[in-house]
């Protein structure tokens, strides 16, 4: 990928099999002959994901399983981008799920969402619709598309104490030896290599702790465009949601209870937001800040997706600068006429 562009270029096979065994999880699986696949829409912020994704399900018949880390969270629309007016066309509402289901003082996790998932493509394809997973945490629809194991373990403060005389170093030479990392922030602090520690050995001792998704056929589609048509597009976008009321909307999570610090741990909107309301900083750095780190954002999103690549998923990338109908052939022909 050039400097100039977030429009991916094919991997070599040197390329793609650089790093396969970084990441390297369970076998994939292949679902039952004849059944619908899990469509799969990605790419960075602001390049049309939900637009297309809404009209998919449209033409399917489908519902849309949304795999946001914050769009989870009651309250929080336009800081995460919700679009919800998205769902609402040709004078037909698409379902949507895995929207406004937290409280935003709730802790919210991969291992929550995969269950979250699991729930919502059973009870989609229990009605004979079409699941479109939709979003742009690699996380979670890594999670998904490469069927990671995740396990939910409670803290231990005995087990915890244990690891007190252990260097980082040798933390992490302990973690590595139960295997590939999905998370290699799992590292980056001693809290987080704790943490990790703490999941994997609980799993070892109870290995039914561990998610387990449904047999699926994947059919992954990235939004791709050149990185200043990305840059244009957030731009253009963040002034709409500040004229919007952005502002406001965190200023009333503020009042309504919700921590500051919490707010900023949320990032990106809500972290300079509420800056700007604590008077931590002027309007004018708010904005300057905020589009900062989006265009940072997008481009780690990338990252994200071009590793997924490099692990051995099939992501078709669509010129996002096509129109919607234009996308939805495409991505109907691909699904179902392989």
């Amino acid at each position: 990928m050039s400097n100039n562009s977030l429009t991916p270029q094919p991997l070599s096979s040197e390329e793609r099999g650089a790093d396969s065994n970084e990441h390297t999880l369970l076998p994939s699986r292949r679902g039952v002959v004849g059944e619908a696949p899990l469509i799969t829409i990605l790419g960075p912020t602001a390049t049309g994901k939900t637009a297309l994704a809404a009209e998919v399900a449209y033409r399917l018949g489908g519902e849309v399983i949304s795999a946001d880390s914050r769009q989870v969270f009651r309250g929080m629309d336009l800081g995460t981008g919700k679009d919800l007016a998205d769902y609402d066309l040709h004078g037909t509402h698409i379902p949507y799920h895995l929207i406004d289901i937290c409280d935003p003082r709730e802790e919210y996790s991969a291992y929550r969402f995969v269950g979250d998932f699991c729930r919502a493509y059973d009870d989609i394809t229990s009605r004979g619709r079409q699941p479109i997973l939709c979003g742009g945490t690699g996380l979670y629809v890594d999670a998904v598309v490469r069927e990671y194991r995740l396990s939910d373990a409670p803290v231990d403060p005995s087990y915890r104490a244990t690891l007190e005389s252990y260097s980082d170093d040798e933390l992490t030479e302990r973690l590595a030896s139960y295997g590939p990392l999905h998370n290699h922030t799992d590292t980056e602090t001693r809290e987080r290599l704790v943490r990790a520690l703490e999941i994997v050995e609980y799993a070892q001792q109870h290995p039914d702790s561990y998610t387990r998704l449904p047999e699926m056929e994947h059919r992954v589609f990235g939004m791709a465009l050149a990185r200043q048509q990305v840059i244009d597009r957030i731009e253009r976008r963040l002034r709409r949601r500040l004229d919007e009321g952005m502002t406001a909307e965190v200023q009333r999570l503020i009042d309504e209870g919700i921590p500051t610090e919490r707010l900023m741990r949320f990032g990106l909107e809500y972290r300079h937001v509420t800056r700007y309301l604590l008077g931590q900083c002027s309007q004018e750095e708010m904005f300057r800040d905020l589009f900062t780190d989006i265009r940072r954002f997008a481009k780690r999103q990338m990252t994200w997706f071009r590793r997924m690549e490099r692990n051995g998923v099939d992501i078709h990338w669509l010129d996002a600068t096509q129109p919607v109908d234009t996308l939805v052939e495409e991505v109907l022909r691909c699904s179902y006429h392989q």
